[in-house]
């Protein structure tokens, strides 16, 4: 584990992190390594952003799940600088889908399928996919009719449809094609079976299909937290509860930082650089003097899905499986996937209880965003009776964990509205870096954040020129190693981590209803 030493005094360099997640903490990290520090401003009380790990009497809660997995050697090397080898887990690797009252493995194995349908409807579905194999959709442009194509109806109504539209909130059928291949590639029901009866087929290309992945034992908020406390004894700071008022800019650069603490106070902060894992929407609305209406509205443009944790504690032995998450396709419950914390790690849980997370994706403008505690642990309740997963009575208690702007959004608008911050700042605040999910609007993991970061200490020490925006998700990382699909650009102009483009009228269709529901 690396000791970040104390670095000599730069006069006049002043460098502005703001944000304390696996993006700005990294940046405060790796400067350190150039003999610089860094003052990290955060909103929150709790360093870690999305990867924190939240604690509530004694209970640890991984917003998402984290699997600590990188093709990035670099990222791979810095985690191992931040904890000792000591503080990782080495998890097996395992999440199903839940559906009718079965576990299905994922990704999906057709023989394994077909036996937990049974043998009547098991027959329906092959009579179904001979059936659009037969005549298939005719437009095969939407993500529905492209997997309804490969599966038939009925396969494509248990596996792909209900979860689909929990986690984006907008009909399959207005979902682009060109995703699905990304998503499910070549697969196809004929496909499925070959590859049943030869399970281990290419799984060594097939990064999803990893069989174990390291894990911090205390969760991934240990890392941003042991993290915070080297750069902040090697002469770095970190300021929470602090939220960015105002950037101020001349001549083409940033000059001061302007944030408010909790109790209404501001300070100003000089800078010679900002590294900003702030949302880029809100980086933007913080410019003083303001920026023109034009970059006013892409900023505005830009759309967030959010995300809430309904953390429920049950006996451990009420448990009935030990994947690390289940994916819930029964389109009678709200929640789209459930963590199983203990299959995390025995860490984040009590002797003999464990805690389920039940996961919700909404928008800000959705009821359940505004909903009492009490009402969502309600739900979360009669939720996993409903499935038989866990008798009502069998939770002992119950907490609600919500993550604004989880997941940026990719409409039809999103490249034009990027593109437009981004020729704003490259002309008038050239010292202004963003970097991570948020900062950059990209739809990336944590390691590709962190190494948005690491590059971008790089630049701002040493004068180096990486391409930050060019850091994406490759191909490969989550399917099958395949060439880049016709049509869709790469680098800065690709959506790093898969995720649809959706239509903007579809997109707020969806808000508008979710509202009025």
């Amino acid at each position: 584990m690396t000791e970040l030493s104390t670095p000599p005094a730069e006069p006049g360099r002043e460098i502005l992190v703001i944000g304390a997640g696996p993006a700005g903490l990294s940046a405060a990290f790796q400067l350190h390594k150039y003999g610089i520090a860094s003052t990290v401003l955060e909103a929150d009380s709790q360093v870690g952003g999305i990867s924190r790990t939240v604690e509530r009497d004694g209970w640890r809660f991984d917003i998402g799940g984290h699997r600590f997995f990188t093709k990035v050697r670099a990222v791979e090397e810095l985690w191992h600088e931040i904890l000792d080898d000591a503080d990782f887990l080495l998890r097996p690797r395992k999440s199903r889908i839940f559906y009718n009252g079965a576990y299905y493995d994922y990704p999906i194995n057709a023989g394994n399928a077909l036996r937990n349908l049974g043998p009547a409807e098991a027959a329906r579905c092959v009579g179904s996919y001979l059936w659009a194999r037969a005549r298939p959709p005719k437009d095969q442009t939407d993500y529905e009719s492209w997997l309804v194509a490969r599966f038939g109806w009925r396969l494509y109504r248990t596996f792909f449809k209900t979860y689909t539209e929990k986690v984006w909130g907008v009909p399959v059928s207005e979902m682009p094609a060109d995703w699905a291949a990304q998503r499910v590639k070549s697969l196809s029901l004929a496909n499925a079976i070959v590859n049943a009866v030869s399970p281990r087929r290419n799984q060594k290309k097939i990064t999803s299909l990893i069989e174990e992945f390291q894990y911090p034992k205390y969760g991934p908020g240990m890392m941003w937290e042991v993290c915070r406390d080297k750069v902040t004894a090697a002469g770095s700071k970190v300021v929470m509860n602090t939220t960015v008022a105002g950037i101020r800019h001349a001549d083409g650069r940033a000059t001061a930082v302007v944030a408010r603490d909790g109790d209404g106070g501001t300070t100003v902060y000089p800078c010679t650089d900002v590294v900003s894992s702030m949302p880029i929407s809100e980086l933007i609305t913080a410019m003083d003097p303001p920026v023109p209406a034009a970059v006013a509205q892409a900023a505005r443009d830009l759309r967030y899905r959010d995300f809430i944790t309904v953390a429920l504690v049950v006996p451990a032995d009420k448990v009935p499986w030990n994947d690390n998450w289940i994916y819930i396709h029964d389109p009678q419950v709200r929640t789209m996937r459930i963590q199983n914390f203990g299959s995390w790690s025995p860490f984040l849980v009590k002797d003999g209880r464990n805690v389920l997370g039940l996961e919700y994706t909404v928008f800000e403008s959705d009821a359940a965003w505004t909903a009492p505690d009490d009402e969502l642990i309600e739900q979360g309740r009669r939720e996993l009776a409903k499935l038989g997963l866990v008798d009502y009575d069998d939770v002992e208690a119950g907490y609600v964990v919500r993550q604004g702007k989880a997941y940026p959004i990719y409409d039809d608008r999103y490249r034009a509205n990027v593109d437009v911050i981004r020729g704003w700042l490259a002309e008038h605040a050239t010292n202004v870096h963003p970097v991570g999910r948020n900062g950059m609007f990209r739809y990336n993991n944590q390691d590709h954040s962190m190494l948005t970061a690491m590059l971008t200490a790089e630049n701002i020490a040493t004068g180096t020129t990486h391409d930050v925006w060019s850091v994406n998700v490759e191909e490969e990382y989550h399917e099958e190693s395949a060439g880049s699909p016709a049509g869709r650009p790469g680098g800065s102009l690709g959506t790093g981590r898969d995720a649809p483009v959706l239509s903007r009228t579809s997109l707020d269709a969806a808000a508008d209803s979710a509202a009025r529901s």
